[in-house]
């Protein structure tokens, strides 16, 4: 197939820090090429792909010291894809809403996947305006605050088998890794760290948006010897982070729509303890991949039951339910039933302009 995956321009793909969106456009479009498709990538320029690159801004966004107006590089980057929109099968979008407007009418197999929260009131009457655009979820927990819409397919977010290795034994610290923010609570993961008499490793990135949270909120926590904040790490170090940790703290406080972060761990055979809230519940299988809880407390005695974990079959569990090439073959049967679609929507068009002829 011809396939166009249109990523945001925000990070390049696949991205130097952090990134879950472009990372997961990557691990897609790497796959699909593996498999024998002919697949353009339009993203940043400084992206690196086996795919055809097809770029509309020299770097990626949040890197770049001049760029003041990202809406303005994502119409160049939307034009673009719209100039050669009829070189492909399939049109696969990961850009939100932007791209409504213009491809409601375009005739064309297109699909896309939403990677935010879909619980913002603004979003309710968007999607129900464009109630025809089809879609991909990440979680069925994700579809909730939209209610119907054109829903055709869920894929789970996939990884490369071989980008994370099984940690066999686990290492004496906690881990929480991502994004300083209010909604992923390292509040939370301080305090269990301190109840559990555990050290606690913090690998995460500090956006603007959340740099007072961070100062207000957070930074007066890290004063204490058991607490070490790194701060944002590459992809590679990720794999001995989460893989030496004696558990991964997800305490979320929001309606998480994937959490790429809870499969990386479980590549690592690493346990998650994860608040009971937005997908944690399928992603999470209780006490195979990890333990669900509702309150720190709670959190507290599950880590009393790491020594007990099977690592291996938390890896095996990763291997099967979250892999790349999993992921590729979903999103290529939906790709083949939108043009399948397509193909009997044009022939029932074709009939019925011949009776009409010949009537």
């Amino acid at each position: 197939m011809r396939i166009a995956q249109v990523a945001p321009l925000y990070e390049s793909v696949p991205p130097k820090l952090y990134g879950g969106t472009e990372r997961v456009v990557s691990y897609l479009t790497e796959e699909l090429v593996r498999l024998g498709h002919e697949v353009t990538l339009f993203a940043s320029a400084d992206s690196v792909t086996s795919a055809k690159l097809e770029s509309a801004c020299d770097q990626a966004l949040r890197l770049s010291q001049s760029c003041a107006d990202p809406l303005a590089h994502h119409a160049v980057l939307l034009d673009r894809v719209l100039a050669r929109a009829h070189d492909f099968d399939v049109l696969h979008f990961h850009i939100d809403y932007l791209h409504f407007p213009a491809t409601r009418n375009l005739h064309l197999p297109s699909v896309t996947t939403l990677h935010g929260r879909l619980d913002l009131p603004d979003l309710l009457p968007l999607y129900q305006q464009f109630d025809r655009q089809p879609l991909v979820s990440i979680s069925q927990a994700q579809r909730r605050p939209l209610g119907r819409v054109n829903w055709v397919g869920n894929v789970y977010h996939g990884l490369p088998a071989s980008l994370y290795q099984l940690y066999p034994k686990h290492g004496d610290y906690l881990a929480f890794l991502g994004r300083i923010s209010p909604e992923k609570r390292p509040d939370r993961a301080i305090r269990i760290a301190l109840k559990a008499g555990m050290k606690l490793k913090i690998a995460a990135k500090v956006d603007n948006a959340d740099r007072d949270y961070y100062e207000s909120q957070i930074r007066p926590l890290l004063d204490r010897p058991e607490i070490e904040f790194i701060g944002e790490i590459s992809e590679a170090e990720k794999n001995e982070f989460l893989g030496n940790a004696y558990a991964y703290l997800f305490p979320i406080d929001w309606p998480e729509p994937f959490g790429l972060t809870m499969i990386e761990s479980m590549a690592c055979g690493t346990p998650t303890i994860a608040f009971n809230c937005g997908s944690v519940p399928e992603l999470i299988d209780e006490g195979i991949s990890g333990f669900i809880v509702n309150s720190e407390e709670e959190a507290v005695n599950a880590l009393g039951r790491v020594p007990h974990f099977n690592r291996a079959r938390c890896r095996a569990t990763f291997e099967r339910r979250f892999t790349d090439v999993r992921m590729a073959k979903d999103y290529l049967c939906i790709y083949r039933s939108l043009v399948n679609d397509q193909l009997l929507s044009h022939a029932v068009q074709s009939i019925e302009v011949s009776t009409t002829v010949l009537s």
